[in-house]
C-alpha cells in the first residue's frame, strides 16, 4: 500500500531521545542497532544531571523544556531515556504531546518477567526512581508474589558521566551497592537507569553469571519498531542515510568522549542553553 502524503512527511522525521546526561546513548545505540534507518535527534541535560535526587516537580520542568526544544527538531516519536524522569511524570509528558512518547520502566519489567524463574528480581536506580518504587509497583501489576530487592546506587551515574567505571573505586562501590542483592538470592537485575548498562561488565561481575541483566534500552527498541510500524511512521526508504544529532546543556566535550566511545563512532554534540526553572 502507498503511503499518503502525511505519512511520508512523518517516515522522514526523527525519534527523539532525552536524557539527563549521557545514559540514554545506551537507547540511542539499541534503536540504531534494531532500526537502521530511522534518524534520531538526542538532549542530554548535562547541566543538571544527576536527576536521581531532585523533586519530581523539578524534573518534570526539566523535562518539558527538553521537549519544547524537540518540537522544533520535527520528531514523530519521543523517547524518554532516563527512569528518573520517567519515574517523574511519564503520564503528564504523554498528556502534553500529540506524538507517541514511550518511557523506560514498563519494558524492563517486561524483560524481567520473563527472564526470571524464581521470581526474586533485584532493582538497581537513582535514588529517586528507587524511592518512588515505580518499579516495584510495576512488577506486582504483574505478579503479587515477587521478592523484589530494590537498592538506590546514585554514584554509578556519576562514575559512569566522569568516565570513572574501570577504577579500583568503581569496584568497591559495586560491591557496596550490589553484594546485599546477591544475598538475597536475585536471578534477574533490572538496571533501572540508563547509565548502568555502561557498568554492565563491572556488574556481571560483581552479581554473577547466574544474575540476567535485564537492559531496558534493549527492550524499549523493539517497543519503536513496533509503534513505528502501527503508525506507519518507519522511514520507507531504506538507501537514505539517517540524521544523528546531539545536544547538550552542559560542556559537550565529556560527552563526546564517553558517547564516541559507546557508539563507536565519532559524535559531535551541541551545547543549548536552556531556561532557568527557578
Amino acid at each position: 500500500m502507498a503511503l499518503t502524503k502525511e505519512q511520508l512527511v512523518n517516515a522522514h522525521r526523527a525519534i527523539g531521545v532525552i536524557d539527563s546526561g549521557v545514559g540514554g546513548l545506551t537507547v540511542v545505540k539499541e534503536i540504531s542497532r534494531n532500526l537502521p534507518h530511522e534518524s534520531i535527534i538526542y538532549f542530554g541535560d548535562t547541566a543538571r544531571m544527576p536527576y536521581g535526587p531532585r523533586s519530581y516537580q523539578e524534573v518534570r520542568g526539566f523535562v518539558f523544556q527538553m521537549i519544547e526544544f524537540l518540537r522544533h527538531q520535527e520528531i514523530k516519536m519521543l523517547v524518554v531515556a532516563c527512569n528518573s524522569a520517567t519515574a517523574a511524570g511519564l503520564s503528564y509528558y504523554q498528556e502534553a504531546c500529540d506524538l507517541p512518547v514511550l518511557g523506560v520502566i514498563e519494558p524492563g519489567v517486561r524483560a524481567a518477567l520473563s527472564h526470571s524463574s524464581s521470581g526474586h528480581i533485584g532493582v538497581i536506580g537513582t535514588t529517586g526512581t528507587i524511592n518512588s518504587s515505580e518499579y516495584e509497583k510495576a512488577l506486582r501489576r504483574q505478579n503479587g508474589d515477587l521478592h523484589i530487592a530494590s537498592k538506590a546506587c546514585p554514584l554509578f551515574v556519576l562514575l559512569v558521566e566522569n568516565n570513572l567505571v574501570e577504577t579500583p573505586e568503581a569496584r568497591q562501590v559495586a560491591h557496596e551497592y550490589l553484594d546485599p542483592l546477591v544475598r538475597e538470592n536475585i536471578d534477574a537485575l533490572i538496571l533501572g537507569c540508563t547509565h548502568y548498562p555502561l557498568m554492565s561488565e563491572l556488574i556481571k561481575e560483581v552479581v554473577g553469571p547466574s544474575v540476567k541483566l535485564i537492559n531496558s534500552a534493549k527492550e524499549i527498541a523493539a517497543e519503536i519498531g513496533g509503534i513505528l510500524k502501527r503508525d506507519k511512521t518507519a522511514n520507507p526508504l531504506s538507501y537514505e542515510k539517517p540524521r544523528y544529532r546531539f545536544f547538550v546543556s552542559g560542556n559537550p566535550s565529556s560527552f563526546e568522549e564517553v558517547g564516541s566511545k559507546l557508539l563507536s563512532r565519532k559524535i559531535k554534540a551541541y551545547q543549548v542553553t536552556l531556561p532557568s526553572t527557578s
